[in-house]
């Protein structure tokens, strides 16, 4: 029987989820409050070329996500691998203190941006308009019927008009897990749930309070200049490094991605601990603290071209739920996403995959 299902937030998750019951031939309707798919696999595009300034990887691990890789047409040519497998650890000066070991795996890279994966994967349901771009969903609502045809309304935004969207036989939470929690208890206070199905969000809700999920501030700066005719040295000859600095604990050089423009353009990523405490600063304060720390970290102490941080108040889970997903039969609501089991995109691959699965 064809089930109407609502799944809110299209990164790599929800997108999964969505293809895999879209090919079951269940109809689906997605809504991402972004402007766009890709959820933490987003890339921030400006004059000086793009930065991936989300995840800056991924990896090949699961035999199911390398199927979905080979075999979904076009994906192989878009999913490149990035020749940074052998990673070195700096110290607070930018001093290597731990060698690169010698590669274990590949580690991959969309072209000709991290979010191209995602958005080629959900191409196919923005063609047959199953996509709702910037839309947030405020709250849910159930009806009172019969277990058997009870359905969900869900109220969302889209800029300044409310909207609501009904009739949805199950309901499925891509998102991180502080929305997921922030959405269920919202919708519960609104008394917008039947009383029959509120044990089933109290119950899922309770689980996902158990993650915990690192803030992450962003660093990002071009520098056209360094290819000048005649510079035969600007920074370092690494292109990517962990570091033990106080406020940055990796640093890579988006140009050297394949597929990139060759303008030096630089990722810095903030430690959990710094982005915690300043996760509320000024951004301009925080950028200025960065571009301290990389300065001091490469030996770049030229002004960039171009300098903006973002803001990532989810980024990296520290505590995985510890199970691919949850489903709620009796009320048919379900999350799913990286934090379940991990922090990596095959885990939300994972996790989209193994809902999907349980809801058809």
């Amino acid at each position: 029987m064809t089930k109407k299902i609502a799944i809110i937030g299209a990164g790599m998750a929800g997108i999964t989820a969505a293809r895999t019951l879209l090919k079951a031939g269940h109809s689906v309707t997605v809504f991402e409050k972004s402007r766009g798919a890709g959820g933490r696999m987003s890339t921030r595009e400006t004059s000086w070329g793009s930065f991936d300034h989300g995840v800056q990887y991924f990896t090949v691990r699961d035999p199911r996500f390398e199927t979905a890789i080979r075999e979904v047409p076009g994906t192989e040519e878009i999913c490149r691998p990035w020749s940074v497998n052998a990673v070195r650890v700096l110290d607070e000066l930018g001093r290597v203190i731990e060698a690169p070991l010698p590669a274990r795996e590949k580690h991959y890279v969309a072209v000709p941006a991290m979010n191209a994966l995602v958005k080629h994967w959900g191409q196919p349901l923005v063609d047959q308009h199953m996509v709702h771009y910037s839309t947030e969903v405020k709250r849910l609502e159930s009806s009172e019927a019969q277990s058997s045809s009870r359905t969900w309304t869900l109220h969302t935004k889209q800029g300044e008009k409310d909207k609501e969207f009904a009739g949805f036989d199950s309901v499925l939470l891509a998102i991180p897990s502080p929305q997921c929690s922030a959405l269920l208890e919202h919708s519960m206070l609104q008394k917008l749930i039947d009383p029959a199905i509120t044990s089933d969000l109290q119950a899922i809700k309770h689980q996902v309070d158990l993650v915990v999920i690192e803030p992450c501030w962003t660093l990002m700066v071009a520098y056209p200049q360094a290819s000048e005719q005649g510079l035969t040295h600007f920074g370092p000859q690494w292109n990517a490094a962990k570091s033990t600095h106080h406020r940055i604990t990796w640093v890579a050089r988006e140009s050297s991605k394949p597929g990139k423009s060759h303008i030096e353009r630089w990722t810095v990523q903030a430690g959990p601990q710094w982005s915690h405490e300043h996760l509320e600063d000024d951004p301009e304060r925080v950028k200025a603290k960065l571009l301290r720390a990389f300065a001091e970290l490469t030996g770049i102490r030229v002004e960039p071209s171009h300098s903006a941080v973002h803001r990532w108040r989810y980024a990296k889970t520290l505590t995985p739920l510890g199970q691919n997903c949850l489903w709620a039969h009796e009320a048919r609501i379900g999350t799913c996403g990286d934090w379940h089991i991990g922090h990596r995109v095959e885990d939300a691959f994972v996790s989209g995959l193994s809902l999907a699965l349980l809801v058809c």
